[in-house]
């Protein structure tokens, strides 16, 4: 048994299946039932004042469907239907559904899917954490960035990163001692890293100003490293080179 908490919402037109399932969900410690829906238009502002990790879900209901509920949904919890016809299971299956219980359903098959439910949310999480990107640290001290990269969280001193190489929706950090390839936007980057010490040069790539060796017409060399130089970005990084020293 998890000992966490799981937000569930119940939505069946009938009255003695919505108690059912609020009976259910009551033996279950890790399940926190936060509303109970009679049809699709209560649940879907059910679902948009709560935090909602499970959502039990008849289909036929009068007005807007359970399918038809699901298909509005841009963001979905782990949906388990509860229904008495069989003919929907491939439709509902085709969306994305956690299971698929067939009423009358005892205790065991609820708690089979429930289950079933518990996994998925846990690893939909540890995938996103795995996957966070890297963060600056407090402007106060901006003297390192921590990446978090392969299960494992890098300090990165920012006098030690030499330039970032965008790779689509990640990033390779090129330290003086090695390179760590993490989730992130190099948009991000370059709003968070200090302006006085790090320059946008291509769509591609952020350097470090000091460890810049020459600027050509199109290339800057960083660590004896050929980098492109965007158009865009050249009369800046000239403005730079051209500044007087303070």
């Amino acid at each position: 048994m998890t000992d966490k908490k799981y937000n569930v919402v119940v939505v069946d037109d009938e009255f003695l299946a919505r108690k059912l399932l609020q009976d259910y969900v009551s033996k279950v410690e890790s399940l926190h039932l936060v509303a109970t829906c009679s049809n699709a238009i209560e649940a879907f502002h059910a679902l948009k004042d709560n935090a909602v990790d499970i959502l039990l879900l008849d289909i036929q209901m009068p007005d807007i469907t359970g399918l038809e509920l699901v298909k509005t949904l841009e963001k979905k919890p782990a949906i388990i239907f509860t229904t008495a016809y069989s003919e929907y299971a491939v439709d509902a299956f085709n969306l994305g559904v956690i299971d698929y219980l067939l009423k009358p359903f005892d205790f065991p098959r609820f708690y089979q899917a429930i289950k079933k439910a518990f996994a998925q949310i846990d690893a939909t999480k540890e995938k996103e954490e795995s996957a966070s990107p890297a963060t600056v640290v407090t402007e106060e001290s901006q003297d390192f960035i921590v990446v978090k990269a392969d299960y494992k969280l890098y300090k990165i001193n920012l006098d030690d990163l030499l330039y970032i190489e965008g790779q689509h929706e990640y990033v390779t950090f090129h330290t003086k001692q090695r390179r760590i390839t993490a989730l992130f936007a190099l948009k991000d980057l370059e709003e968070r890293l200090p302006s006085d010490r790090f320059v946008r040069v291509h769509k591609s790539f952020i350097v470090s100003f000091k460890y810049i060796q020459d600027l050509d017409k199109a290339h800057v060399t960083v660590a004896d490293e050929r980098i492109p130089v965007g158009s865009s970005y050249r009369n800046d990084l000239l403005n730079r080179f051209q500044a007087p020293n303070k």
